[in-house]
């Protein structure tokens, strides 16, 4: 899991969000708002796929791109868990709520993918 860098609100330009993903490194933003039960999540795709169509990223607000059917991971969740909603769902990232619902941190397959690789080198 990774701490939560980068949030930003659904009424932010997808330009707004791509600057703030850039300036910290990280392909995934919280989308926090007040109107929500559940935060939601920018990723690096949705940024690539508005652009791809020609839309304005000026003018597209984070909240007209959000996923829906999200998923969410929970701290004690082993792995394999996660990984498995996170491909049955196509998701690449899954926000890990803490047991009030607050977003506690962001977990990537990356993250996945390198706590495997780095425990088979481990074990050979």
């Amino acid at each position: 899991m990774n701490p939560i860098v980068v949030t930003v609100g659904p009424g932010h330009s997808l330009r707004q969000a791509a600057e703030k993903m850039t300036a910290h490194n990280v392909g995934a933003a919280v989308v926090l708002d007040d109107e929500s039960m559940a935060p939601g999540i920018i990723t690096e795709r949705d940024l690539l796929r508005s652009s791809g169509r020609g839309e304005d990223i000026d003018a597209e607000r984070v909240g007209d791109h959000l996923a829906t059917n999200l998923i969410y991971a929970y701290p004690d969740w082993p792995l394999e868990a996660a990984a498995e909603k996170m491909t049955k769902g196509g998701f690449r990232h899954v926000i890990v709520l803490g047991e009030s619902g607050e977003a506690l941190a962001i977990l990537s397959m990356r993250d996945i993918v390198r706590c495997w690789t780095a425990g088979d080198r481990e074990r050979g």
